[in-house]
């Protein structure tokens, strides 16, 4: 998840841009979002919703996929202080709606410093809200089979449309991918199915890998990189859901209790 700061009027207005909704409880934010040849995602819109963090002075946000009527799936790097989180989506009349968090459960092998001492890491988080998501939002089915070389993907997530530029962020959007190599027990690599620079970026960290039929959910979101000094369009990563099952029906059922 990327931030930026909100200690300029600039930077605040640029964030109320990206989305207005944000000014009653944010001052600014943007996280990993689809960039490239992507269109809006209304097939997986009853999926995913917005997980919005503040710290100190600067806030962000990632996307998060439904779990349960009150657990939200996304990334650990994505993850604070229940205090500091709120679930976000807008109800049926359009009406921004922000949920408190009443708990977080980071998955036992997230490993915050992971990138930069070159760690294996389950970047995984359960989001537990304090209210119940409005029934329109459902659980997806998980995918168990193994992933494929060359399997098509779709993937999805509230991030910016144009990399750096924050007022293109705040509309679900999804993309065809395709599984490249390395194959791994843990995560998935994958690429713009067209070829042509598309995948996760800012704003998109905690959004769904889906198969390409967009009816189960493989993966979220964690990661991204591009060519040429950019960050996005060339690579998208993902943390597999099927190795991680156990750990969330227990968390799952355990908040249930």
């Amino acid at each position: 998840m990327q931030v930026f700061s909100t200690s300029s009027a600039a930077g605040r207005r640029r964030a109320l841009t990206v989305c207005a909704a944000l000014a009653t409880w944010f001052l600014a934010g943007k996280s990993l979002a689809i960039v490239g040849p992507a269109r809006e995602g209304q097939a997986l819109a009853g999926h995913v919703v917005s997980v919005l963090i503040r710290e100190a002075r600067r806030a962000g946000f990632c996307s998060g996929v439904v779990m349960a009527d009150k657990v939200v799936l996304t990334a650990g790097h994505c993850a604070k202080r229940a205090g500091d989180m709120r679930v976000f989506y807008r109800d049926a009349a359009d009406a921004p709606v922000f949920l408190e968090v009443q708990a977080v459960a980071l998955h036992p092998g997230f490993k915050a410093d992971a990138i930069a001492r070159r760690l294996v890491s389950v970047d995984l988080a359960l989001i537990q809200t304090a209210k119940p998501l409005d029934p329109r939002f459902s659980a997806p089915d998980l995918e168990t089979n193994v992933v494929a070389l060359g399997q098509p993907l779709v993937a999805a997530g509230f991030g910016v449309a144009l990399e750096g530029e924050q007022a293109s962020a705040g509309v679900l959007r999804e993309i065809g991918l395709t599984a490249r190599a390395p194959l791994s027990s843990r995560l998935v690599w994958a690429n713009d199915r067209g070829g042509a620079g598309g995948g996760a970026c800012t704003g998109d960290s905690g959004g769904p890998i889906m198969t390409g039929d967009g009816a189960r959910l493989l993966a979220i979101i964690a990661w991204s990189a591009g060519e040429g000094g950019r960050h996005c369009g060339a690579l998208t990563q993902g943390i597999l859901v099927a190795p991680v099952r156990d750990w969330l029906r227990a968390t799952i059922q355990g908040w249930s209790r």
